[in-house]
């Protein structure tokens, strides 16, 4: 086995010691629920873009993009364009591929922004709700005979990210990720969205697993979340495998 296998195995065997630690994860999840509180993922940009993620899991989209190498990312949900800057900033370090991200409202100010940003020429948006028919139909047209990389970040109800889960998974090439953003919903505390139409019961990871039953294509990547351990998407790294 020559070194770089050897560190391959050796992190297999570190990511399965973090699978088996439940009372780790549970400390991991306790400090996403607590830090929530403080909205911490707000507090991170990418090339002076808001990216309101976890850096965490967008170490793990790295890595996923890397190694697929897509032609198209997709991504419903742009708010300040911060995901669709950093996805394509890995893509024009590759030299190669393009984001298309999907908004039923991009903000003026966010669209300006994105538009003039060194890396729109790797970014195209579209407006409109992301389970629409007609805007289905326009993502469709753009990824025809292309390697897709899907992520799901928009309305985070059950009902609302299982449709969207029926019309963009069958876009993910084999092989492929749809990764469903926010599913960590489903075990945070039953008062931690006061104010949003989703909660515990009603959120993503519900979805997926709804969706998962209904599907036999993709199954969840334990790996990815187990090595994160922070994370908004337990649950949500979806492997497309048939």
């Amino acid at each position: 086995m020559n070194p770089h296998e050897q560190f391959r195995e050796e992190v297999k065997d570190n990511i399965e010691g973090l699978k088996q630690d439940k009372a780790l994860q549970a400390e991991s999840l306790g400090w996403v629920s607590t830090t929530a509180k403080h909205k911490y993922t707000y507090n991170f940009s990418w090339m002076g873009r808001p990216i309101i993620q976890f850096p965490q899991d967008m170490v793990a989209m790295q890595e996923i993009i890397w190694n697929l190498r897509p032609d198209v990312i997709v991504e419903t949900g742009i708010a300040h364009g911060g995901s669709l800057v950093f996805y394509a900033s890995i893509l024009e370090l590759m030299g190669h591929g393009e984001v298309l991200g999907v908004d039923i409202d991009i903000r003026p100010h966010n669209r300006e922004a994105i538009e003039t940003h060194p890396m729109s020429k790797r970014i195209q948006m579209i407006q409109g709700s992301s389970i629409d028919t007609a805007i289905v139909d326009q993502v469709r047209e753009r990824i025809q005979g292309k390697k897709v990389l899907v992520v799901l970040d928009s309305n985070h109800t059950h009902e609302h990210v299982l449709e969207e889960l029926r019309l963009y998974a069958p876009m993910v090439s084999v092989g492929s990720y749809c990764v469903v953003m926010d599913t960590v919903v489903e075990d945070m505390p039953e008062d931690a969205f006061p104010d949003r139409p989703w909660g515990k019961g009603d959120n993503p990871k519900t979805a997926v697993w709804a969706y998962l039953e209904e599907n036999r294509d993709f199954e969840i990547d334990q790996a990815i979340h187990s090595k994160l351990l922070i994370t908004v998407a337990p649950d949500g790294y979806l492997r497309r495998v048939r």
